[in-house]
């Protein structure tokens, strides 16, 4: 057996190990173009369909989210505009309504200030009726006290200081019963009546 290995070693050292035979290269190379015929015709062109769908898919989706975008955008503006306007409007409405309070209040002061003056002015009108009233009716017990005290007088023909004195006091003394029960002061003074007649 040693024979034969070294002629094979011997043929051996002709041919570069690293070298596949030409035989295997041919052999190799057509499985090798079929898979890449292949693999270009069918397999590169599905995958280039599927990566163009995608890149569509996504391109959609980011003009779809930049749309989106802009609308939203667009609603925040006018959703910010909308509440200035609605604080102008309610910083405007708050001002009517502050001076509309106080034209009311200054309404109101002014009715309350008239009414109060109406008020006096009656009440002063009706102290000035009452006070004629008891002005004349003093006058009229004053005129019928001094014509009891004349009948009085006249009736007792006084002589003396004294018993002048003691009459009007009698009469002062009247009076003031009188005051205390306005009844026995009409009695009285309706008795004085008859006694001085």
């Amino acid at each position: 057996m040693l024979p034969h290995t070294m002629i094979l070693a011997a043929e051996g050292e002709a041919q570069n190990p690293l070298l596949p035979a030409i035989y295997d290269i041919i052999w190799s190379i057509i499985p090798f173009a079929l898979v890449l015929l292949l693999f270009w015709r069918v397999i590169l062109p599905r995958l280039q369909t599927v990566l163009d769908e995608r890149s569509s898919a996504i391109e959609g989706g980011i003009e779809d989210a930049q749309s989106a975008q802009k609308e939203a955008q667009e609603a925040l503006e006018k959703y910010t505009k909308l509440l200035a306007d609605a604080r102008d409007e309610a910083a405007d409405i708050r001002d009517e309504a502050r001076s509309q309070g106080q034209q009311i209040l200054a309404e109101m002061k002014q009715q309350a200030q008239s009414e109060a003056d109406r008020i006096a002015q009656n009440a002063q009108t009706q102290i000035e009726a009452e006070r004629q009233a008891a002005l004349v009716s003093l006058r009229k017990e004053v005129g019928s006290l001094a014509l009891d005290l004349a009948g009085a007088v006249v009736r007792d023909q006084l002589g003396t200081d004294k018993k002048a004195k003691a009459v009007v006091d009698s009469m002062l003394a009247d009076l003031e019963a009188d005051e205390k029960s306005p009844k026995k002061s009409t009695a009285k003074k309706d008795t004085a009546k008859k006694a001085s007649k």
